[in-house]
């Protein structure tokens, strides 16, 4: 392997010497083989586009290129390793970037280097489409401005807010008052929203909408035609899906010119679909998810402390009951075994970070999709503690027991503007509303019953059932399962069934649950029948009496 103050060579010759490299700018190597790594005491920086155009030009490759950006923009790079699959033969080695703190995708290889260059590569794709964004947006005073090759673009949201960061809420209230448009009686449905746009160099485009505040008030059906967690993120999030849904049965379509317009493009590495190069995926919420995300600020982790234990309280899973939410270390929860119960919102957010927004199903046929960054437009919130611990801290250090392509993907989270509400009469506040890219209209589902209202814009059918429910995504599923000419998942016949078939995704869930509980976080709930999910407090005192255990012994 090389070290990474070598010489590298491209397909067009060899990029030899940095002059403007400092002596000292060496690796730091870990005993795990990963190399940590920040650019400093740089004599004479190359502007950023000048390394760019090497780059596209064939004149330095994906790792040199990602070394020297580093070391011009002054950014902490690592290349780490992570895990491997099984499944895939003759491949032995698995690498990610992490640039400031966020982790790219998983690159593999035959060879260490081999799989540390794919890894500079693809991380390249999600990177460079941002820091030309970044440094196109940020504007700060003539007295104040710095040269391009300065900007610290490792988020996408700068320190110093960019206009395109201050404009996305703008975009999702005008997107929504564009949907309402004719139905002023659902306005107040807009009061909690979340919303997904996509990034590319041709702007945001907002793609997936979702609100809500609330579950279905009965316990899970066995038909799949009841949406039973109606909160904004859940709501926003299975829009996407269809999104994902829509897009790829455009790429598997035999018209040339729907192909071109998909969002996805054929990965050789892993066989599946990834996002083009380029696009990337973010989440604005105009309030703090239920959960983790709204403890309180003041709130600081001292292991081991006497306070120990009532942080561990703070930052362990929740349940939802009704719409409030408890801790599952709490004694006092508790409920009837007629109500439906799910994990809180913003722990699924934790979930979705390491296992992607795809889900199970649509993980047969892409990769992993994360969100590179989290915008909170919530006028009452002073920080975003909550959320980065929730999302971030609660699960660091995964990512290597995860499977390829699998990572704990570390979002940027920012507070922006919170702008004027789109509405604030009219309607049942439990009414919620979905939509996705490509939708004609809206539909509105209440809430509690877990099904479209008699007045929606959009209904799939007289039986109410909502395009969100599970037996909507297994139609779908089977619909690309044929366009996609998979004969395996056409022979599927069930939701759960196709959702099992999915090994490496439900790989990466068994071991994501399993690390929250040895963790002392508690234990994910399980909905695999009425007597798993009816009574969860029996196993909560057992994890709460093996943290309890176990801060003794460290203690003595």
């Amino acid at each position: 392997m090389l070290p990474l103050g070598a010489s590298f060579r491209g397909s067009r010759g060899a990029f030899a010497s940095r002059p403007w490299q400092n002596v000292n700018d060496e690796p730091r190597h870990t005993s795990s083989g990963n190399a940590k790594w920040r650019g400093q005491g740089v004599k004479d920086k190359v502007p950023m586009d000048v390394l760019i155009k090497r780059y596209r030009e064939s004149e330095v490759n994906g790792l040199a290129l990602l070394h020297q950006l580093a070391q011009s923009l002054e950014l902490h790079l690592e290349l780490k390793e992570t895990g491997t699959s099984d499944n895939i033969p003759y491949l032995r080695f698995a690498f990610c970037a992490v640039i400031d703190g966020i982790q790219y995708k998983t690159g593999i290889g035959t060879t260490k280097k081999e799989a540390r260059h794919s890894a500079a590569e693809l991380a390249l794709r999600e990177f460079l489409p941002t820091l030309e964004m970044c440094s196109n947006h940020v504007s700060p005073p003539l007295e104040e401005q710095t040269p391009t090759s300065d900007i610290r673009p490792s988020r996408l949201i700068p320190e110093k807010r960019s206009s395109g960061s201050l404009k996305i809420p703008l975009d999702v209230r005008d997107q929504l008052a564009k949907l309402m448009n004719g139905h002023p009686e659902f306005s107040a449905c807009a009061g909690t929203t979340a919303a997904f746009f996509t990034q590319s160099l041709g702007g945001c485009t907002v793609v997936a909408v979702g609100t809500g505040d609330i579950n279905a008030k009965e316990s899970a059906s066995s038909n799949g035609r009841i949406v039973h967690d109606s909160h904004a993120v859940v709501a926003a999030r299975r829009s996407l899906m269809r999104f994902l849904y829509r897009h790829l049965l455009m790429f598997y379509s035999q018209t040339s010119s729907l192909t071109a317009k998909s969002v996805f493009q054929q990965n050789s590495d892993s066989g599946l679909l990834s996002l083009k190069s380029g696009i990337s995926l973010h989440l604005y919420v105009n309030q703090l998810p239920k959960g983790v995300a709204q403890i309180p600020s003041k709130l600081r982790l001292k292991p081991f402390s006497l306070s120990a234990w009532q942080a561990n309280d703070e930052i362990s899973l929740h349940l939802s009951v009704e719409g409030k939410v408890f801790s599952i270390l709490s004694p006092a929860l508790d409920h009837p075994s007629s109500k439906m119960v799910s994990m809180s919102a913003t722990d699924k957010l934790t979930q979705w970070q390491v296992l992607g927004y795809q889900g199970a199903l649509l993980s047969h046929f892409i990769e992993p999709v994360y969100v590179q960054s989290i915008l909170v437009g919530d006028s009452s919130c002073t920080d975003v503690r909550g959320m980065e611990m929730s999302v971030c801290q609660r699960v660091e250090g995964i990512t290597p027991r995860l499977p390829t392509y699998y990572c704990m993907m570390r979002p940027h989270v920012s507070l922006v503007p919170s702008p004027v509400p789109h509405g604030t009469r009219g309607g049942p506040m439990t009414h919620c509303v979905n939509w996705s890219d490509g939708d004609s209209s809206v539909e509105v589902v209440d809430g509690l019953e877990g099904k479209t209202t008699e007045e929606s814009p959009f209904k799939s059918g007289s039986a109410l059932a909502s395009r969100l429910c599970k037996a909507a995504m297994l139609h779908r599923f089977k619909l690309l399962a044929k366009g996609a000419q998979r004969e395996d998942l056409l022979a599927t016949s069930s939701y759960r069934e196709a959702k099992r078939m999915a090994k490496p995704y439900q790989e990466a869930k068994s071991v994501l649950r399993a690390y929250l509980l040895q963790q002392g976080f508690g234990s994910w709930l399980v909905k695999a029948s009425q007597e798993t999910t009816s009574r969860p407090h029996k196993a909560v005192w057992i994890v709460k009496e093996c943290f309890l255990w176990e801060l003794y012994m460290q203690a003595c």
